[in-house]
């Protein structure tokens, strides 16, 4: 980066051909996102998650994980098989175990599951 340095990261992962591996998939995504923050030693400050059944909202889900320093994210478009994930972290905390060991959960527990896209972008430049 040429002498600036970042205060944060956000790792974003886009992924096609999701299926609900069970049938409240929304809290197992949430479930899965709490467990990759605590296995990281990041401290969860609060999570929660939002099951849309087609009505307002497309069909799918949103789910969140507030973080000391942030949040890690999931927001699924079911009838669309859409899954992005937003891990994004700042301070001291590195984003890409996190996305690590997301990305290796959903690939184990969701089959047909295909990482399309995966991006880091460096936030809060100093320069």
């Amino acid at each position: 980066m040429s002498g600036t340095e970042s205060l944060g990261a956000h790792v974003l992962l886009d992924y096609v051909g999701y299926s609900p591996p069970v049938e409240d998939d929304g809290a197992w995504v949430l479930q899965v996102l709490r467990e990759s923050v605590h296995e990281a030693g990041v401290r969860e400050v609060h999570s929660h998650v939002e099951s849309f059944d087609g009505g307002i909202s497309p069909p799918g889900f949103a789910a969140i994980v507030l973080i000391d320093e942030s949040h890690v994210s999931a927001h699924c478009y079911s009838e669309q098989g859409l899954l992005a994930i937003d891990v994004f972290t700042c301070g001291e905390d590195n984003p890409e175990p996190l996305a690590d060991s997301i990305h290796a959960s959903l690939s184990t527990g969701i089959p047909g599951l295909r990482l399309t896209n995966r991006k880091r972008v460096e936030r809060f430049l100093e320069g």
